[in-house]
Parts: C-alpha cells; structure tokens; sequence
C-alpha cells in the first residue's frame, strides 16, 4: 500500500482531526521497511504525501475535501454539497439541541473571548448565565481562568469541539459577524427549542441573532 493511500484511510477513519505528527507516528514504521529512517526524510515524505492528497481531492470531482481543522486534519464535505449532505443528515438521527438565547450567547464568546458572564449579559441585555451551563455540557465553549477584577468573574471562550462543530483552523478563520450569524442559523436552525432557555434567559421577543452579534461587534 502506498504512503498517500495509508494516509488516506487513517484521515478517512479517525473520529477527530488528526495531526501531522500523529500520522508521521503511524506510518514511520511502513517508510522506515523502505530503508528510509532519517526522521527529517519521514516527516518530509509526509508531508508531501499530504500536499498531493489535498490537492487530489481538491478536484471538481471530489463531493469531500481534506481540510485543516482545529490543528489537524480531517475529511468533510465541501461547501457546494453541504445542502444535499444537511438534508441527509437531518433523515437520520434527531441533532443536538440548543436554544436560541444559547447561539446568541455562543456568538458572544465565539467574537469576545475570553469573556464573563457579566459581560456577555451587558451585550445581550439580558442574563446569560442560565444557559453557559447548556454550552459547557455541548462541549462548545469552557472556562479559561478567572478575570483579575473585583470578583474574580470566570472567563468563558470556545473550544475544539467548537472548532470542528464549524470546520474552522482556528479562531483566526472565524468569519464576519453576519456571515457567522448565517453559518450559526444553517448550522442549528433545526436544532432550536425553548426548553433549555432559564426563565431569567428569556430574550425579548422582537430581538433577533443578528442585533445580539452586531451588539458584540460595537463592543469590540
């Protein structure tokens, strides 16, 4: 089997992103039985071999694409194709549900971060904290020290889970507040329920996603 096709099933079969190293890890042995064992040459052979499977299914003719997600890499479908994927996807198995004043809050911390509850709440208008414990349970954000204030508030910032939730690198690739308001709303429009909002979460009702994420823009 050659070193492209090894890589291609370990990409294909891993559960989460998996690194450069971790694949260098995996198939040192196979190069080395080639009479290669100079690391600089295995990590290089990797890395090319890498290239040339990016680039591959980087073609019209490929529904998927290998992409860099939270540090690593990782098979998903390419934009063009993920209608007909969403509606798939939406056939099989109920998704994981999040209320809306939980997206507005993500939204918050996904452009603020590190940020208090205080703060999200002061750019919401309205109490946030009944719904950080919804976030942290969906793995999507989790605590990142205490600020050095009166009080010590606990800082609040996204995670991998978050990352690979949006098929990001990283936060660097977070895209414009709209564009991120219309991802969030393709991404978990079906997901919506009331249950999970505290009676102290309730958002007034003419208040839309977009006002909340165009709040935390003029805060920044």
């Amino acid at each position: 089997m050659s070193l492209k096709a090894q890589l291609e099933a370990i990409i294909y079969a891993a559960e989460t992103p998996i690194t450069a190293e971790q694949l260098t890890a995996l198939v040192k042995d196979a190069i080395a039985a080639e009479g290669v064992t100079d690391e600089v040459e295995i990590k290089s052979r990797v890395r090319s071999s890498l290239e040339e499977l990016i680039a591959e299914y980087d073609a019209p003719d490929h529904g998927i694409e290998i992409r860099q997600v939270a540090g690593g890499y990782r098979m998903s479908t390419k934009p063009e194709q993920h209608e007909v994927v969403r509606s798939f996807a939406r056939s099989l198995k109920p998704p994981v549900r999040l209320s809306l004043p939980a997206l507005e809050t993500l939204a918050v911390i996904a452009y603020k971060q590190p940020v208090t509850v205080p703060e999200i709440s002061d750019i919401r208008g309205v109490d946030s904290g009944g719904v950080i414990g919804t976030l942290l349970d969906r793995k999507l954000i989790t605590t990142a020290g205490r600020k050095q204030v009166i009080g010590r508030p606990i800082l609040y910032k996204t995670t991998k889970e978050f990352l690979m939730r949006f098929g990001l690198k990283d936060v660097s690739e977070l895209p414009s507040m709209e564009e991120f308001e219309k991802l969030v709303a393709e991404s978990f429009q079906a997901e919506l329920t009331p249950a999970e909002s505290g009676p102290a979460d309730h958002a007034p009702q003419e208040e839309s996603s977009k006002e909340v994420v165009s709040e935390a823009e003029k805060a920044g």
